[in-house]
């Protein structure tokens, strides 16, 4: 092969590697009669290359998603709290029980008392000032603000998910991109070093193109491992860490869904579960203030039995006989008014509305944040696919056109062919960011579907005057 002045010539060999399916009748026929070119095919390496992964069938999102709802262990977290909160709801209004028991009283062995009085008697309280309506009251909100808690962490599992299931979409078209460039720099340094046998390259042509087949051969590594790691954290997020790797289904070209920032920022402050749920804690410490002050009004206690009377005190000496008793008392709040509890639910209720405020603030600075990172990513995926990206084939295209007319230089063409696969990853990284952010923006911003949720009234979850009994 005649060689040309300004570059290595391994690097011609890459470009010759690289279109070696061309037609290329202008090429040397010396280099065309000892070299044996082929089109690269990234999927099967051979050589020095990693061997590819065997894979399971292409899973899609939609399998995913599926999958999570089954598996992932924090939504049964969350239902196990939305049962824990209408038991709650459910005891706090059960009135309370009876008492009954036995009383013996002047208990004496001696000829009169002759053994004294026994009976029996039952003791009710009769819960007055609405208290159990209240309380129950309290809990069913709670159980309202469980059910939104719930929501939210269903929607925070299904927003990981997606965002991990682009993240490995982007990984695996980085793999692609590398094994590309791994099978080119191979056949490249095979080329290199079958011109160097015919005494159409010198030796450190070839040492030089076995060093960028090395370093090809390390960057898909990298991107394999890069790879493994977002695989398991997507196994990870839908609760089967054992999900073998599998080829996962779908584009990240697919057309992205288009967000009007005012639009979307109104769409969460007016239904995202958060601010459900934030509102509904409101309305439980208004309850629950309700409650500590009908504390105050104290319960009436009542008591009634018989008593069967031994004592010799009757006509003709004759046992006194059947006695009946009744007790009404009632607790008279002259010291302990519940002051302290109505304080404190006064203060919580302060909290609770507070809370609310800081659930709006942070959704807006972090809507802010997800959408900056969306508008930036939409103008670089945009630039990207309308103008660098066909660009920089083009210019790769008139590069190589003009060296195989002995019109240019290696190097040229190689920075050509550099620059636009190093721009393909870079639109690669873009998509995988923009669909990131939309994925957050449209699931109201909730993200980490393996935080544990919160459980609605911690950490009180018996109220300031407000009792489960058992």
């Amino acid at each position: 092969m005649a060689r040309t002045t300004g570059g290595p010539a391994w690097a011609g060999c890459l470009v010759v590697a690289y279109l070696s399916a061309v037609p290329a009748s202008s090429w040397p026929q010396q280099a065309a009669a000892n070299t044996e070119l082929r089109t690269p095919n990234p999927a099967t390496p051979s050589g020095p290359n990693p061997e590819p992964r065997t894979q399971s069938p292409a899973v899609t999102l939609a399998d995913l998603e599926r999958m999570a709802l089954a598996r992932n262990p924090t939504l049964s977290e969350a239902q196990a709290d939305v049962l824990a909160s209408q038991g709650r709801k459910r005891q706090s209004g059960l009135y309370p029980n009876p008492t009954i028991g036995y009383e013996g009283r002047e208990i004496n062995s001696g000829p009169v008392y002759r053994g004294g009085e026994h009976g029996i008697f039952v003791e009710q309280p009769i819960v007055t000032g609405g208290k159990l309506g209240l309380s129950k009251q309290v809990f069913a909100t709670e159980a309202e603000q469980a059910q939104s808690e719930a929501a939210a962490q269903r929607q925070r599992v299904l927003n990981s998910v997606r965002i991990a299931y682009y993240r490995a979409l982007g990984a695996q078209e980085r793999v692609g991109l590398t094994a590309e460039l791994a099978d080119l720099a191979r056949r490249a340094a095979r080329t290199s070093s079958e011109l160097a046998n015919v005494g159409q390259a010198d030796q450190p042509d070839v040492l030089e193109a076995r060093v960028e087949a090395g370093r090809a051969r390390l960057d898909l590594l990298a991107a394999q491992s890069a790879q493994d790691s977002q695989w398991q954290e997507l196994a990870a997020t839908v609760g089967n860490p054992a999900l073998p790797m599998s080829t996962l289904a779908g584009k990240l070209d697919d057309p992205l869904p288009m967000i009007v920032e005012q639009q979307a920022l109104a769409a969460i402050l007016s239904q995202s579960p958060e601010v459900k749920a934030a509102t509904q804690g409101v309305m439980r410490a208004e309850e629950a203030l309700k409650r500590a002050r009908a504390e105050r009004l104290p319960n009436v206690e009542l008591r009634g039995g018989v008593d069967y009377n031994r004592e010799l005190l009757g006509p003709m000496n004759a046992p006194v006989g059947w006695e009946g008793e009744a007790e009404v008392g009632v607790q008279i709040p002259l010291f302990n008014r519940n002051q302290g509890n109505i304080s404190t639910a006064q203060a919580e209720l302060t909290h609770a509305r507070q809370e609310l405020e800081r659930v709006r603030l942070g959704l807006r600075a972090s809507f802010a944040a997800a959408f900056h990172d969306y508008a930036e990513s939409a103008e670089a995926v945009m630039a990207y696919r309308d103008q660098m990206l066909p660009d920089a084939e083009q210019a790769y295209r008139m590069y190589l056109a003009r060296y195989r007319e002995m019109a240019a230089a290696y190097p040229q063409v190689l920075i050509a062919q550099r620059t636009w696969f190093q721009l393909r990853e870079e639109y690669t990284s873009a998509l995988v960011r923009e669909w990131e952010s939309a994925v957050a923006i449209q699931g109201y911003l909730l993200t980490d579907g393996l935080a544990a949720p919160l459980a609605p009234g911690e950490p009180a979850t018996l109220w300031p005057g407000v009792e489960v009994k058992p």
